[in-house]
Order: C-alpha cells, then sequence, then structure tokens
C-alpha cells in the first residue's frame, strides 16, 4: 500500500487521481481540521464519477509532527509520497515551519526506515538550489549556498531535504523531485492558485523578474515514474519552461479575458513596499504579506535546466501555453 502525506493540497490531489487511476491501494493521511473540497474538484476535472474514485482512498487523520498517529498510519506501507509541507515566508513563523518541515520529514524518514519501506519520494523545492551558477541555468549540481540570502521556508525545505539524505545513509531508498513555481487549477485561494484568482479580477503591474514554471499534472507524474523506477538517492529538477513574470500574466490576462498587465512594479517600488509591510505588520500586527526576500524574487532572474529528467526517464514537460490554457478553462 502507498502513502501520501499532503494529500488534501493541489500536487497531493493530482497524485492521488493517478494513483487511484492506476489502480493503486493508496492511504492518504490529513488533519482533523483538512477540507477535501479540493480534492473533490480535482477529481471531477477528469472524471464523471469523482466521488467513486475519492471512496478508493483510505483517509486517515495524522499530523507529520506526530509520532504515534504517524506509525498507526504507516501499518502495510510498502512506498510513501512525502508531499505535506508548510508554506510561510513570514520570518516569525520561523519556528512553526522548523517543526512541520524539518522534524515532520525526520520523523516520515524514521518511519520509512522502521517499516522497511522501499521508496520514498519527497517533493521538495528550487528554493533549495543555489543560484550562484556562472551564468549557466540552475541544474542538479547546484547545491544549497548557505552564504546567499534565503527565505526561511528555503531554509526548512533545505532541512528536510537533509534528513532525507540522512536516511539514505541509513539504508532508505529515495529520490528528491524540486519543482519549479507548480501551476494547477482547483486551489485558487491558495498558493499559484492566487495567481489565476488575482489575474481574473485584473492586475495592472507586473515585475521585471524571471522564473521557472511547471504544471502540477507533469509534477505528479514525475514523481510516479520515478517511484516505479530503479533510480534512487538522486534529485530531479521538474520545469516545464523559464517565463518571465510579465509574460506569464500576460498569457493568463489574455485567456481570461482580462486587461492586461501594463505597468512595471519598479524595484524602488518594491524596496519601499516590503519596509512598509514590515512596519505595519510590527505595530499593527497586519498579516505580512511582502517580505524582503519575496521582494528579491520578484526581481531576479533564474533558469533552471530540466534536462536530467527527460534524458534519464524520457519525460516531457506540457507546454506552458497548454497548461495556463487549461488551467484558465478549468476557472471559468
Amino acid at each position: 500500500m502507498i502513502l501520501v502525506t499532503g494529500g488534501t493540497g493541489m500536487v497531493g490531489a493530482h497524485l492521488l487521481y493517478q494513483l487511484v487511476l492506476q489502480g493503486e491501494q493508496v492511504r492518504a493521511i490529513h488533519r482533523p481540521d483538512s477540507s477535501f473540497e479540493g480534492v473533490k474538484t480535482v477529481f471531477g476535472y477528469y472524471s464523471n464519477t469523482p466521488d467513486t474514485l475519492f471512496k478508493r482512498i483510505e483517509w486517515v487523520v495524522a499530523d507529520i509532527t506526530d509520532i504515534p498517529e504517524l506509525t498507526n498510519a504507516f501499518k502495510g506501507i510498502s512506498r510513501v509520497y512525502h508531499l505535506a509541507a508548510m508554506i510561510s515566508f513570514n520570518p516569525s513563523q520561523y519556528r512553526l515551519l522548523r517543526k512541520f518541515n524539518i522534524e515532520g520529514t525526520a520523523n516520515i524518514v524514521n518511519l520509512c526506515i522502521d517499516h522497511n519501506v522501499t521508496k520514498l519520494c519527497y517533493v521538495s523545492s528550487i528554493a533549495t538550489l543555489s543560484s550562484e551558477t556562472k551564468n549557466k541555468p540552475i541544474d542538479e549540481e547546484s547545491h544549497w549556498n548557505p552564504e546567499e540570502p534565503h527565505t526561511i521556508y528555503a531554509i526548512t525545505k533545505f532541512g528536510a531535504e537533509m534528513e532525507v539524505w540522512r536516511g539514505t545513509q541509513e539504508g532508505l531508498n529515495a529520490v528528491i523531485v524540486n519543482p519549479s513555481v507548480i501551476l494547477g487549477a482547483g486551489f485558487w485561494l491558495s498558493g499559484s492558485g492566487k495567481i489565476f484568482g488575482k489575474a481574473k479580477k485584473g492586475i495592472p503591474f507586473y515585475t521585471r523578474g524571471e522564473m521557472g514554471f511547471v504544471d502540477v499534472e507533469d509534477v505528479a507524474m514525475a514523481c510516479i515514474m520515478l517511484m516505479n523506477s530503479p533510480i534512487i538517492n538522486e534529485r530531479f529538477i521538474l520545469n516545464s519552461e523559464n517565463w518571465s513574470y510579465k509574460r506569464l500574466l500576460q498569457t493568463i490576462t489574455q485567456r481570461l479575458n482580462t486587461p492586461v498587465p501594463k505597468l512595471e512594479l519598479k524595484p524602488w517600488i518594491l524596496q519601499i513596499g516590503w519596509r512598509l509591510d514590515w512596519f505595519f505588520h510590527t505595530f499593527f500586527r497586519t498579516r505580512r504579506k511582502l517580505t524582503k526576500r519575496t521582494a528579491a524574487t520578484l526581481i531576479n532572474r533564474k533558469y533552471y535546466n530540466n534536462s536530467k529528467i527527460e534524458q534519464q526517464l524520457g519525460f516531457r514537460f506540457k507546454p506552458l501555453e497548454d497548461s495556463i490554457t487549461t488551467i484558465c478553462e478549468r476557472m471559468k
């Protein structure tokens, strides 16, 4: 039986659908307050009988920071997809991020070893890769550089990766995937889904940065293919194409028939913006929306090399134009 953590998230929902479709026995953990609406919505994109497929999943209440709950969830498990993660860029949540992302992953790794799990797939992030590549695209050999500025999210995802690599030294077979910015439908209020939601209302501004993007369906299928392959103890970048934020937003708004953003948010405006955000958070307890690190990512230009998985698995990524068209159609 397969265990999936983070199954109520966007990647988890698409992964669960593919696993169930392939006839796998699947158990997925969730927290008591989790909502299944996003998962059912995603299943509905692919099937006329989403409830029937949903019922094939064995849902178990467990928190990855609760070892007794996790231990029960691991009974009879042979393979694990670990997707659960806390995402935040607010420095005040650093301790909570460490507990969930690093300690939680350590718990998963330890239980994989204790239960003789045959293989673990950990979904990390391109945020753990160094951007200092001497004018060449970032690849799997672009190792973490502690001297670079990092978000707290990146720091804790790197710490989680170290737990996985530690597990491989103790006999666990594992693969790590590092997706770029994941685009997908069904979760419009979180992650990249917010981009589409805002674009539907109209976004007048864009920033000059560039980044890698990948379809959520590609992420799910790449994970499954790697788990079904003999490849172990390696990492793979999952990235379809490298686009500018301007091109991304213009393409989305064109598909949604909303005004195309034409005004550039200059770097100096972002510098003022994150400082104002910090001020209001500090003195009026507002929620952080723009930190110094996230402001930097909006103007940085980063390019990612996806050739390793293409060469080793023959994997072919969907063109972003096609991905965006499909996502926007599902949003209407």
